[in-house]
């Protein structure tokens, strides 16, 4: 006898649960009976599309090229590149405790770095159409469509895919503010490493890079692409936590001076405060001034914990007014954890001369730290006169006196000004000083910190 409409609907609800409860699809063959005790499915969107090559005596399925600054010549180290599993959204607004420990945003199928060559081959790619690929390093962040993926062997990328965003219609860059200083010129350096002159502006303009005047250039030329106007004053960037709260990297270009006078204890105060949330600063030369505190006996302003009473400090200060080109400086490879890595990348990119590994021929060399606490801080960059070995760049992460898994920021303090051929005066708008030759060596140096110290804080899980 046949079973009524509604029976019917009914036991066919009542199949179908049992189906999904008892089968696990198998997407390269058949489906396989399982217990009652439901297992989930094995893959999951492109997961599912993960070929086992090896199973076929086959290459693995890979996705090879090379990570370039903005400016599409200078390979990168430490780029992470990912196929994400979910969308990894926009980044988030201002400084971010941004610890290695959170992991890849949108989760990864599969992931690696860059080498010190910038090279990079992502394995286990999803064969198939529509695969999403991110390379990123800190808030630097560029998202390609692989239109199609082939089984079992390697798309090499072209440059035009690989390098990192010149501007906010190529992908995300962070936000930095630039305080001037006409002792040396790292605005200079940031334009050189490509990005866009759409994206410098002052602090309300549309660009991702803010100028502010210490005592360097103070404005911009007539019809610059970033905007118009004079460059706010420095004091504006740095009395308050709260502005500097808005930008992801802060530079302060060496004045030539400590120039005490504008830089209060509240701005002290604000500066720690914004690295210990987990902003970046760097620090060019006798902005020393922000770890060591005033020496102006006038206007004894400090640090908390950076500076310390006596030598319990970060580091240990003599202020000379030594300047020198020689000897040259020497990278850590022993204080500094990437150090070797540094060392490597530097004769890779033609940093350091042949045959002499970890030396970085200098311009404007100068020499203000007599040491550094070893517990607090990393040696990554040393000038060896005559047998005694004096600190040109150091990095520490904050806050510095908490344990380091709950640290979120970085400071970096370098003595090496950028070079000898970029200025920045205020009689000259930017980037009127700026030298158009090659990157230096030293700049080469400073460019790998540069990107390192957007990176984020603690090994990479």
């Amino acid at each position: 006898m046949g079973l009524s409409r509604p029976r019917r609907l009914l036991v066919l609800a009542v199949v179908a649960v049992a189906l999904v409860a008892c089968k696990r699809h198998n997407p390269g063959g058949d489906d396989t009976e399982i217990d009652a005790a439901y297992e989930p499915d094995a893959c999951e969107g492109l997961g599912c599309f993960i070929v086992d090559c090896a199973s076929k005596g086959l290459s693995p399925t890979t996705v090879s090229g090379t990570i370039y600054a903005p400016n599409g010549t200078l390979p990168l180290y430490g780029v992470n590149v990912y196929i994400p599993i979910s969308d990894p959204g926009p980044l988030p607004a201002g400084a971010q405790c941004d610890k290695c420990s959170n992991g890849l945003l949108g989760g990864a199928y599969t992931q690696t770095a860059t080498d010190e060559a910038g090279h990079f081959v992502l394995p286990d790619v999803p064969a198939t159409t529509n695969v999403p690929l991110v390379f990123q390093v800190g808030k630097w962040r560029r998202q390609i469509m692989l239109s199609n993926v082939a089984a079992c062997q390697d798309a090499i990328l072209p440059t035009a895919d690989t390098t990192l965003p010149k501007s906010k219609a190529e992908g995300d860059l962070p936000k930095i503010a630039i305080a001037t200083g006409d002792a040396d010129a790292l605005e200079c350096l940031v334009r050189k490493l490509g990005i866009a002159d759409s994206e410098f502006s002052t602090d309300t303009g549309a660009g991702n890079v803010h100028m502010f005047q210490g005592d360097g250039a103070n404005t911009f030329p007539a019809g610059w692409a970033g905007g118009a106007g004079p460059f706010p004053n420095a004091t504006t960037l740095w009395n308050t936590v709260d502005k500097l709260d808005d930008y992801d990297i802060s530079i302060f270009s060496c004045e030539g001076s400590q120039n005490a006078g504008t830089k209060s204890q509240a701005a002290m105060n604000a500066v720690k405060a914004y690295a210990d949330l987990g902003g970046r600063v760097f620090l060019s030369h006798w902005h020393n001034i922000w770890i060591e505190g005033a020496t102006n006996p006038v206007l004894p302003q400090a640090p908390a914990v950076w500076a310390g009473p006596g030598a319990t400090g970060i580091a240990t200060w003599n202020n000379s007014g030594t300047s020198f080109s020689t000897p040259p400086d020497r990278i850590d490879e022993v204080a500094n954890p990437k150090g070797m890595s540094y060392a490597t990348w530097m004769e890779n990119v033609m940093g350091s001369p042949v045959g002499m590994r970890g030396v970085i021929p200098i311009q404007a060399g100068k020499q203000t730290v007599t040491g550094l606490d070893p517990a607090k801080a990393e040696r990554w960059v040393y000038w060896d006169n005559a047998g005694v070995q004096y600190p040109q760049i150091f990095q520490f992460t904050t806050p510095n006196e908490a344990p380091a898994g709950a640290r979120c920021g970085k400071v970096v303090f370098s003595d090496m000004h950028v070079s000898g051929d970029s200025r920045s005066s205020p009689g000259t708008p930017f980037p009127g000083q700026c030298s158009t030759m090659p990157l230096t060596p030293q700049e080469k140096a400073l460019a790998f910190i540069f990107f390192d110290i957007s990176s984020c804080v603690g090994p990479i899980q």
